[in-house]
């Protein structure tokens, strides 16, 4: 699958429409942002299954404070709408794979009891 651009008008969509996310925050005048890229995009055509989202922060500043993102790159990992993992500064591909691998193994069971009571 190809990388989402996550803006405003898509991102809660995006969320509550797919049940494993993760969003990279980055800027085009962020250097290591640039080249993570494509890491990020690697990882996307190796997990079609997961949606793969990248927020520009210039762009998009109000998705980044939302999250409290205060450096860049960042990644958030969402499973079935709660954020699991968020993670500030340079990733390489290795960890991002483990990342990734831990993400799905990741014991969702408390998660979804606490969702289930916050909505009741």
């Amino acid at each position: 699958m190809a990388v989402v651009e996550l803006t405003k008008a898509n991102f809660k969509e995006t969320i509550e429409n797919n049940p494993f996310v993760i969003v990279d925050f980055w800027a085009p005048w962020c250097e290591p942002c640039v080249n993570f890229t494509p890491v990020f995009e690697a990882a996307a055509a190796n997990n079609p299954d997961i949606v793969f989202g990248m927020v520009n922060t210039e762009a998009e500043p109000e998705i980044s404070e939302y999250f409290d993102v205060s450096k860049i790159p960042a990644i958030l990992i969402v499973r079935e709408t709660a954020g699991i993992h968020a993670q500030q500064g340079e990733i390489g591909a290795p960890a991002l794979d483990k990342l990734i691998a831990w993400a799905r193994d990741y014991d969702m069971t408390e998660v979804r009891a606490y969702l289930a009571q916050q909505s009741a």
